[in-house]
């Protein structure tokens, strides 16, 4: 019964949600004062609504892809981050070419058994998503780690199975409902 009153109370008091410096979207709704002058909150978060998808199947295997590749596409952004970081501490072209081989090779031996296991969508999927971490096109980091013609190279082998190292990310274009899945994603609703 108390906490049947207590969600009326709640309800009955949402007029005074006010946004707080607590963070982006973050709401601390007062529901009022007892006899004692102690004010009861709510700390509120956002919940997104997205119209439902039309086809369901297709719209929960793009979930279970992005689960899979989403967290790859943001080690990816962290790692070329540090890598920047330490190139520029490098002094000379022959350190920095050492380094850049040394990463590359890390990233060979511990990506090379989860990128084989990818499908052909998740591929594609993992293009897009590091142009949306790293606001760099795959084309573009592989031109600019490895030189114009490794990149030409991939390019042509990654058109051949019908992906493009040049696709870019549209957040309110065609890609709107991975952005949908990523924001559900990061809020730990998926």
């Amino acid at each position: 019964m108390r906490r049947l009153l207590l969600i009326i109370a709640l309800l009955l008091f949402t007029y005074g949600a006010e946004a707080q410096n607590g963070g982006p979207g973050y709401y601390r709704m007062y529901s009022g004062m007892d006899s004692e002058g102690i004010i009861f909150y709510i700390d509120l978060w956002p919940v997104p609504v997205f119209s439902r998808p039309a086809d369901l199947r297709r719209y929960s295997r793009l979930v279970e892809n992005v689960k899979i590749v989403y967290p790859i596409a943001r080690t990816a952004n962290r790692m070329l981050r540090e890598m920047e970081t330490h190139l520029l501490a490098l002094e000379t072209q022959r350190e920095r070419d050492a380094y850049t081989k040394l990463v590359e090779k890390n990233l060979k031996d511990e990506y090379t058994p989860v990128l084989r296991r990818m499908t052909f969508s998740q591929g594609k999927i993992l293009i897009k998503l590091i142009d949306r971490e790293t606001s760099k096109t795959s084309y573009a980091l592989v031109h600019q780690f490895r030189g114009a013609v490794s990149a030409t190279l991939w390019q042509g082998v990654a058109r051949i199975f019908g992906a493009n190292l040049k696709d870019t990310y549209d957040r309110d274009g065609e890609d709107a409902i991975i952005e949908q899945i990523i924001i559900l994603y990061e809020m730990g609703m998926i």
